[in-house]
């Protein structure tokens, strides 16, 4: 009598075994992906993270100095097409003033004598969120985070809008060379973007700068700390999901390609 109960051939049996086993499952979603996701501090997180903080996985540790939102968040600005207003002179006057603070770093005309990168002709929303991540301390900086500290949001954006206005300048003459497969095509493989495909001039993707003429020295420092995580407020972490793919040489022929042209 028990081994017929406890039988596969016995429909009541399966049918308990299946809704059981239903039940679980649906309550394992709710429970560990749709409550977290739900509820969670940023809806950026991806599934497997939100799966972890249901599951009692400790959070990687927060220093004392960095509160929660700025060590979860990859950045504090919502970036969309519309978040800059278009600039009038007014702005633009005030924005030249707050500049003459930049100008040891950035040149007089937002072009950089000394490695730091050249702000001149950079859309507005790339400069603009750069600074709000400097002021909130989610892209770490011994130099500027004291210098953004008591701007304003409407300094920024002052600022910001100054720097577009400016006309892009260049140091040297264009260097005539090929294109790397990496800036037209990317490598889908290992789930690397083409570079075209936002710091293109023409594309004008919300806060992303264009990188054509930036010095060669900080644009092989920012993708090495975009490879090691030691620079982490790119949205979404595209910067770091498609640089932590990249070779020493790789790296290399990018910073390269972009600063000669």
């Amino acid at each position: 009598m028990s081994e017929r109960t406890f039988s596969l051939k016995n429909r009541w049996f399966t049918g308990s075994v299946l809704a059981v086993l239903a039940i679980a499952l649906v309550a394992a979603l709710i429970g560990f992906v749709w409550m977290p996701r739900a509820h969670a501090r940023d809806a950026l997180a991806g599934m497997w993270e939100s799966i972890c903080r249901a599951a009692g996985v400790p959070v990687p540790y927060t220093g004392p100095g960095l509160d929660i939102d700025t060590a979860q968040r990859s950045t504090g600005v919502i970036v969309m097409a519309q978040m800059m207003a278009p600039a009038d002179g007014a702005s633009i006057g005030r924005g030249a003033t707050l500049a003459m603070r930049c100008t040891m770093c950035h040149g007089a005309r937002g072009m950089s004598p000394a490695g730091s990168p050249h702000l001149a002709g950079q859309p507005a929303a790339a400069t603009y969120k750069q600074l709000r991540d400097y002021r909130s301390g989610h892209r770490a900086s011994a130099i500027m985070r004291p210098l953004v500290e008591e701007l304003s949001d409407a300094d920024m954006r002052d600022l910001a809008a100054y720097y577009a206005y400016l006309p892009r300048e260049r140091l040297a003459d264009p260097i005539d060379q090929s294109t790397p497969r990496l800036v037209r095509h990317g490598d889908p493989l290992r789930n690397v973007g083409a570079c075209a495909s936002c710091h293109a001039v023409e594309i004008r993707k919300p806060a992303s700068p264009w990188l054509d003429g930036l010095p060669e020295s900080y644009l092989h420092q920012q993708l090495l700390a975009f490879r090691n995580g030691t620079r982490h407020n790119d949205v979404n972490a595209q910067m770091r999901n498609a640089a932590r793919h990249l070779t020493d040489q790789e790296v290399a022929d990018l910073a390269r390609y972009y600063a000669a042209r």
